[in-house]
């Protein structure tokens, strides 16, 4: 274990510790500071670690400008059996960072420079205020000022974390004179966000079959409504031999839920462009506005260094649990993917995760035949047809009521998945819905 420009070693939380935070967060990819390490790599560990976590967050808040909330993680880790605290910090879009009791001068600014923290140049840090972008959500105001919260409230409450009174102070729902600003609009229970899914026929956008919306609420249950529907659609093809069975989804069920958040939390909502998911025969293209940020290169992005573009909407997702610590996601997604699913332009950013081969489950392979027949003798079904499915194989006699339960389905999809189970001659029911019971109408084993 060895420093470098993305690491740093403390052995305690010392006075020192804003002065490394500002320099990873004006640095162009961010960093990690361990606690509880000293210099040489020697792990000696930290005693109190909640407390020195609550401190550390008190300090970062209170003391450096402008706010860095959303832009860093604390995790506790464990190395050579001992507790450290590992901080992840983003490079920040607002620069320059600085100590807020010496304000935006070298003494309060601060950049990594190899393995070593050094004062910004007077040039700099007019060369990066010149840079800092105006077009900042926090600082539009919105376009209507009677905006109500409560889908944001019942999330947070859900979530064991309820909001008090101040909330939209704490979640930097003002602009600076005051009034509610886009990042406010965003999450209130209405607004003029539209958030379409769309499906094609084909593998153009020539015949559109269906066209939901999905907008006009809280960003948060937008995303919500967007992978339920999402995952819905990500069938499961099965192929059925007389030697083997074979089962695969249409695309990464993981790798769609982060491609899904990224595009909510790293969009350009300046203009009140929001995202778009669009599903074809052979593909799923998820479009997002603004483009790289300024800076960034592809190979950076991939290789999981986190720069948010809407640090107060990371924070908010973060809060949620629909994101764990920064880049972490884009990790997850390389996994099953390779770079060449990201297209980037000057305004836009596409994922396109093209469907999975059922013959020999290849990622971004084709499939031969169509989304809701047969394919090579096999039936196909999307994941909550097949948990349905499998309730019933398990007990005939189960509710509707006992599926919920044991699935964490909403009752709707499961209603949904046995009326396309029923019409298809999957299953059938006999007797009534009180006293009767399912029988397997063709064998799927």
């Amino acid at each position: 274990m060895t420093e470098s420009q993305n690491i740093e070693y403390k052995s305690i939380l010392n006075d020192r510790f804003e002065r490394t935070a500002v320099a990873f967060f004006n640095s162009r990819t961010g960093g990690i500071l361990y606690i509880g390490v000293e210099d040489n790599g020697t792990v000696v560990g930290v005693k109190n670690p909640d407390i020195i976590q609550l401190q550390i967050a008190d300090r970062l808040k209170n003391n450096i400008s402008p706010s860095v909330l959303g832009l860093y993680d604390i995790i506790l880790e464990n190395k050579a059996g001992k507790e450290v605290l590992k901080i992840i910090f983003s490079s920040g879009p607002e620069k320059p960072y600085y100590i807020r009791k010496s304000g935006m001068t070298p003494e309060g600014c601060f950049i990594r420079v190899g393995s070593q923290t050094q004062n910004l140049t007077p040039q700099m840090i007019e060369s990066f205020f010149a840079r800092r972008a105006r077009n900042n959500i926090r600082v539009i105001e919105a376009p209507r000022q009677d905006l109500t919260f409560t889908q944001l409230k019942i999330y947070y409450e859900e979530h064991g974390k309820p909001l008090n009174e101040q909330f939209a102070s704490t979640l930097e729902f003002y602009t600076p004179e005051k009034k509610y600003n886009i990042l406010a609009y965003l999450f209130a229970d209405q607004n003029g966000a539209s958030i379409k899914v769309a499906k094609y026929k084909g593998i153009d956008k020539v015949d559109l079959i269906e066209n939901e919306e999905y907008g006009y609420c809280s960003l948060l249950k937008a995303t919500d409504r967007v992978l339920d529907k999402l995952h819905i659609e990500n069938r499961i093809f099965t192929k059925i031999t007389e030697k083997f069975r074979k089962e695969v989804q249409m695309y990464d069920a993981v790798a769609m839920r982060e491609a899904v958040i990224n595009a909510f939390v790293h969009n350009d909502y300046s203009d009140l462009m929001t995202p778009v998911f669009e599903l074809f025969s052979d593909r799923l293209e998820i479009t997002s506005y603004g483009g790289l940020i300024d800076g960034m290169t592809k190979e950076e992005l991939t290789s999981g260094i986190s720069r948010p573009r809407n640090r107060e909407i990371m924070r908010i997702y973060k809060d949620m649990e629909l994101v764990e610590q920064l880049g972490s996601g884009m990790n997850r997604m390389m996994k099953s993917y390779k770079p060449d699913i990201f297209k980037i332009s000057p305004n836009f950013f596409h994922v396109v995760l093209y469907y999975n081969n059922v013959d020999d489950g290849t990622i971004n392979g084709t499939i031969n035949g169509t989304l809701n027949g047969t394919l090579n003798d096999g039936i196909v079904f999307t994941e909550s047809e097949r948990i349905v499915f499998e309730e019933i194989k398990k007990d005939p006699c189960v509710t509707m009521d006992t599926i919920v339960i044991n699935t964490d389905l909403s009752r709707r999809t499961v209603a949904r998945a046995i009326k396309t189970l029923t019409e298809n001659k999957v299953i059938a029911r006999i007797g009534s819905k009180k006293t009767g019971h399912w029988e397997i109408a063709i064998n799927k084993d």
